[in-house]
């Protein structure tokens, strides 16, 4: 249940997590999952969460993030479609690992996801948004 119009809290959230971001070990973090991390299989997949992995680092932050930030756009802190066309990078991780979603959550982390789940879902702009990453993903 989303707020049904943005309001200046909204505006000011959006700006702060984008300070959060330009923070330079997030911002190197955002660079590695947006650039190296390409997942063909579930192998390449579950390989980054294991704590060996050079960008396991990077994918606990990134990951963690945007659950954080979806979450509140899944439970209505804030207006969800303001939000989301506001926060839209967090979709292309999401469409990364969505195809071997299901199998991770049965077999490592049941909840894994599942705010990025319901903005990709849920939301026009996560609609999108999914779709042109999975179109994109897929020609590259």
């Amino acid at each position: 249940m989303s707020k049904t119009t943005p309001d200046w809290h909204d505006a000011d959230l959006v700006l702060r997590l984008y300070d959060l971001r330009r923070e330079p070990v997030m911002r190197a973090s955002r660079d590695a999952m947006n650039a190296r991390f390409r997942p063909r299989n579930y192998e390449d997949f579950i390989a980054i969460t294991k704590p060996d992995h050079p960008d396991n680092a990077a994918f606990r932050q990134v990951s963690t993030y945007w659950e954080m930030v979806y979450a509140m756009a899944r439970h209505g802190v804030v207006n969800a479609e303001y939000f989301v066309e506001s926060n839209r990078e967090g979709m292309l991780l999401y469409t990364k690992v969505q195809p071997f979603i299901e199998r991770f959550r049965q077999e490592m982390s049941p909840t894994a996801f599942r705010n990025a789940e319901w903005v990709a879902t849920q939301t026009d702009a996560g609609r999108a948004t999914f779709a042109m990453f999975e179109k994109r993903l897929k020609a590259s």
